[in-house]
């Protein structure tokens, strides 16, 4: 396919780039469900189901095709990050409600598919926390045993929900310990503990930030995105968290525990990274990145929430239409601006 000169592109369908970002995907899901456990898989049915049927509904009250949008890829692309996003012991009822609010509120009440100003997933995941708080903080243990059907029966209200099957994540653990010790306590003997910490971000969940590197990085190769969003957001953490680390390593943690703890990997290659309600132009696009991974950080260590990618990409969001104002490159043969 060619377009105007002197460009060339590829002819790539919507739906093909939607079914490569589950691809990659897919090494993060593996890991989440071993090391975490199965009920991730769980809720990416149900939020998958949830998706689909909302934007049915959404596409015959608008009158849109349903064969066409239904097969494209992009709602079960946002039921998998909410699922991902969202604990996975939470009620289905939880994750089907943010799934439905993510697809007709925050996409087809702006007119559908290229046309919302916010990332769909990271609005259900903020509408969540600020609703249903309790819920939206109730991970479960690493090496928890419990077995497919006794998760799946929590997750279906089947069974009683027990406060000790559920834990916090390792930057809830350290923002909890930060503020019930003394100003003295030491962030790096807190890190030691490999129980909840494991070797540098959090026991099983580095794996799982792994996963999801591994990822990005093949969607990188694949020319799904480019390098921009992912390193700046990946390199503003990296400068901020390590000058204030080095500056009080006893009060503030090290870059690699921010790097794979949390939505930091997931956020800088797959949330980050939405070309609708993200930045277009390469300079916006570090912008854009680095941006949110400085909000990300604040948020986290001196915010209400125990992580903060979602809230800082919606509030990125906010600003990418001034941002691509700001940094448009000169037509082609020209020397300024239009």
């Amino acid at each position: 396919m060619f377009a105007p000169a002197p460009y060339f592109l590829k002819d790539v369908s919507v739906s093909q780039v939607m079914i490569q970002v589950c691809i990659a995907l897919i090494p993060g899901i593996a890991a989440y469900a071993w090391l975490i456990g199965p009920a991730i898989l769980v809720q990416l049915v149900i939020a998958s189901l949830a998706a689909l049927l909302a934007e049915s509904a959404m596409l015959k009250i608008r009158g849109k095709p349903q064969a066409l949008f239904l097969s494209d890829g992009s709602a079960i692309v946002t039921a998998w990050l909410i699922a991902l996003t969202f604990p996975p012991l939470a009620p289905w009822w939880l994750v089907a409600l943010g799934t439905v609010f993510a697809i007709v509120v925050a996409k087809h009440l702006y007119g559908g598919l290229g046309q919302n100003p916010f990332n769909p997933a990271m609005i259900a995941f903020a509408v969540c926390i600020v609703a249903f708080p309790a819920l939206m903080s109730q991970w479960p243990s690493v090496g928890l045993q419990m077995s497919l059907l006794d998760q799946m029966n929590i997750i279906l209200g089947l069974a009683p929900r027990v406060d000790a099957l559920a834990g916090a994540t390792p930057l809830d653990a350290l923002k909890t310990a930060l503020k019930l010790s003394d100003s003295n306590v030491d962030i790096a003997q807190l890190l030691a503990n490999q129980d909840i910490f494991g070797n540098f971000a959090g026991r099983g969940w580095e794996w799982v930030a792994g996963g999801y590197l591994l990822g990005g990085l093949w969607m990188w190769q694949r020319k799904l995105i480019t390098w921009h969003v992912p390193v700046a957001f990946i390199g503003a953490l990296v400068v901020i968290s390590g000058a204030l680390w080095l500056y009080n390593p006893a009060q503030f943690a090290n870059p690699l525990f921010h790097l794979f703890s949390g939505g930091a990997m997931i956020g800088a290659f797959f949330i980050a990274t939405d070309p609708v309600s993200g930045c277009t132009t390469p300079r916006g696009k570090l912008i854009f990145g680095a941006g949110a991974g400085l909000l990300a950080y604040i948020i986290r260590v001196f915010g209400g929430y125990p992580d903060g990618v979602a809230f800082a990409v919606l509030l990125m969001n906010l600003c990418a239409p001034l941002i691509d104002l700001l940094t448009q490159p000169p037509i082609f043969g020209m020397k300024n601006k239009a």
